[in-house]
């Protein structure tokens, strides 16, 4: 049995995204409040596997998340795009007209404000994450209040869902990414064809030293895929790069990793990994 850590509750997007990926296996879900204690169990238990959004098609980067892989041990093992598809849930033999308030994470909100604008009078209430909001509807019995949360959440909590598919943008993807170390890291990467990865590094504050490095990669035949800038801490108008690479061959990544060290400072690889496919066709 995998033991797979995820920030939420039970029925999280993120649990979609671990049972998607490890389709078939049996796991144990270990619901954590926020993205830091993903990092703290596995501390404390080195076999746990971390699942983590990394970044929404719509709303783009989780900065934080960013720093939290630099700044710890799990490295990337994997990666997965879920489609983002929200429910309007409630207790059991409620309707539309009854609801009076709507509670979400703030991020399902924002996707979701083109059908909530339909609801007439409704109060709309922030919560830490979509599926707590369902359980706390649940666990207090909150009548004419209902959340915006996914359909696994809804029949976990035993919600009767009310309206599927609200989200105003239908391709709302989350990018996840799986997350271990040591030997059940070397587990999830064997027989795992490594076609991307994750770095960071700091480049030197002077004219033209990121397109130097990109020239290089070109050079390789390496494809950025992304690239995102966090400023140092510390260190004024100074910044460190995140980037994720895709390639056919390892062997010129590697080399192209090697060449590349002159001009850069401070390199982390994050994680090498096979890229990941989408649930749809993109």
């Amino acid at each position: 049995m995998k033991k797979i850590a995820i920030q939420g509750g039970l029925g999280a997007y993120h649990e979609i995204a671990a049972r998607d990926y490890f389709e078939g296996e049996e796991l144990e879900i270990v619901p954590c409040l926020t993205f830091r204690d993903i990092f703290a169990e596995a501390k404390k238990d080195p076999s746990l596997i971390g699942v983590m959004a990394i970044e929404n098609t719509i709303a783009g980067g989780l900065l934080q998340n960013h720093d939290l892989l630099k700044m710890n041990d799990l490295q990337i093992a994997g990666e997965y795009k879920l489609r983002i598809s929200h429910s309007l849930a409630v207790l059991p033999r409620q309707s539309p007209e009854d609801i009076r308030e709507v509670m979400s994470h703030p991020m399902a909100l924002m996707q979701c404000e083109e059908y909530l604008d339909t609801l007439p009078d409704i109060k709309i209430v922030e919560h830490e994450d979509t599926a707590l909001a369902a359980k706390e509807i649940r666990d207090r019995g909150l009548k004419g209040t209902a959340a915006i949360c996914s359909s696994l959440a809804a029949e976990i909590y035993g919600l009767e869902v009310l309206a599927s598919e609200i989200e105003t943008n239908k391709r709302n993807f989350t990018r996840f990414l799986i997350l271990a170390q040591g030997d059940t890291l070397k587990e999830l990467q064997k027989n795992n064809h490594i076609s991307k990865s994750s770095l960071v590094f700091v480049l030197p504050h002077k004219e033209g030293s990121l397109s130097q490095v990109l020239s290089v990669l070109s050079f390789y035949g390496i494809n950025l895929t992304r690239i995102q800038s966090l400023p140092i801490v510390g260190r004024e108008w100074e910044y460190q790069f995140y980037i994720d690479l895709t390639f056919a061959d390892y062997d010129r990544y590697r080399q192209s990793i090697d060449a590349i060290m002159p001009l850069i400072s401070d390199l982390k690889i994050l994680g090498e990994y096979r890229k990941g496919k989408q649930t749809i066709e993109e």
